[in-house]
């Protein structure tokens, strides 16, 4: 793998949102003058600096906190993937679930609200964040279990819904999503980096928006669960707390306008733009000519293979070239199997190149998560190759058989192609990288 030139592009994306290099361009200490993302902090012994960390990101944004901050920090809670521990010096750290919360999960929602319930107005919450918060810090509404949550997610993730519509329903279960948190927060201040895992960078999805306005409703999240099939699915206990959230009994998320909101500042930190301008140049130093496509990955597993498989086909330019997409597919699983979306995208344009007969000679595609992890698997993604379908026991039926038991971990476990990086401490979406060599 590591003489693959998809890969080391890939690698390099990774790095330049790694937030080792990221989070000391926005936490500056200057003779105990603090400066996170342009906001100064004015600190004396009776200000509170409490810091809350969440997603898959989490551990190494603290680390590489602490190391600025040290002792400036009173105290915190770090909830991170498992498997996704740091040794962290000052902040506690609580591994849990994802991509659908646990007990731990339920948990750590409850000592962040402990930590920040009651802060004055003179006191400051830096709130680290990425990808993957909205499954590692949840909570129950009254009456419902874990049990309930976690199947209520798992519809969600696997209805075909994207994440706008995912998060809203999720902001509707919660005491702490959908801008929650900074009416917990207040009127203490509360400034968030992110690191975003969302398509346009949408502030209220990321880790369903705790620190930002939320314009949904309860209506809205029952037009989602009817528009996907899941209202007689859900749990009876979450359709009766959502049912009492639409008749007015349950208030309302907190709105924009909110004073809530007044001492709260976000910041995005790092991006998908941010790994593929890095992949850019990345490809470039390998000496290829590089193609960004405008468009993000959004939309369906198999209908996006397809227009990456015409894509390839219909390319009549120069050699050596790379093309790269950044994003998240959306796939509604039905079957048995076992993969990721990125595998399952890498098997679909393997699929697809399959029938084209004016698919390029030589070809190589990645397709893999950013964060290292791809679905419920140990594989970040996968890569497929030219090479691949010169082997007679790789045809239409047999990829076709694989792609519709959502089997692609299975299918590149006896083929080659699983890219395993291991946790990556940073989480922007996925990156397919293609590559036509001469």
């Amino acid at each position: 793998m590591l003489n693959n030139v998809n890969y080391r592009i890939f690698i390099d994306a990774i790095r330049a949102v790694h937030p080792q290099y990221i989070i000391q361009k926005y936490i500056q200490v200057k003779e105990d003058a603090v400066t996170i993302a342009g906001k100064s902090i004015k600190s004396n012994s009776s200000t509170k600096l409490i810091v809350i960390a969440c997603g898959k990101a989490s551990a190494a944004m603290v680390l590489a906190t602490e190391h600025i901050l040290g002792n400036l920090i009173t105290d915190g809670v770090c909830i991170t993937k498992y498997s996704h521990a740091l040794p962290l010096k000052k902040i506690e750290i609580i591994e849990a679930a994802h991509p659908y919360p646990d007990e731990n999960s339920i948990k750590a929602g409850g000592i962040v609200s402990d930590k920040v319930s009651s802060l004055s107005e003179n006191d400051f919450v830096l709130l680290l964040l990425s990808g993957g918060a909205s499954s590692l810090m949840a909570d129950a509404p009254d009456g419902c279990t874990v049990e309930d949550i976690q199947q209520l997610n798992k519809l969600l993730v696997n209805s075909g819904a994207t994440i706008n519509e995912i998060n809203i329903v999720r902001k509707h279960v919660s005491r702490l999503k959908g801008g929650h948190l900074s009416k917990l927060i207040y009127p203490a201040t509360v400034i968030s980096l992110i690191i975003s895992d969302v398509p346009d960078n949408t502030l209220e999805d990321i880790a369903s928006g705790l620190t930002v306005a939320d314009p949904s409703t309860y209506e809205n999240v029952f037009q989602i669960l009817q528009k996907y099939n899941m209202l007689s699915k859900i749990p009876s206990t979450v359709f009766q707390h959502l049912n009492k959230g639409r008749t007015g009994l349950i208030e309302e998320t907190p709105k924009p306008g909110s004073k809530y909101f007044s001492k709260t500042f976000n910041t995005i930190i790092a991006s998908n733009q941010s790994a593929l301008d890095a992949a850019t140049v990345s490809a470039n130093k390998e000496g290829f000519y590089v193609i960004k496509l405008p468009k993000q990955l959004p939309g369906d597993t198999m209908q996006t293979a397809i227009k990456i498989s015409n894509y390839l086909s219909e390319y009549n330019g120069g050699l050596p070239v790379c093309f790269l997409w950044g994003g998240e597919t959306t796939i509604h699983v039905t079957g048995n199997g076992i993969g990721g979306r990125n595998q399952h995208l890498a098997l679909c344009i393997l699929h697809e190149l399959n029938k084209n007969r004016n698919r390029p000679e030589r070809f190589t595609v990645l397709c893999a998560g950013t964060d290292g992890t791809d679905g419920p698997t140990d594989a970040a993604g996968a890569i497929i190759s030219s090479e691949m379908l010169e082997k007679n026991e790789i045809s239409n039926d047999s990829t076709q058989s694989f792609i519709s038991e959502f089997n692609s971990y299975t299918f590149f476990k006896m083929h080659g192609g699983l890219i395993h990086t291991g946790p990556t401490q940073t989480n922007v979406m996925d990156i397919v990288i293609a590559v036509i060599d001469k």
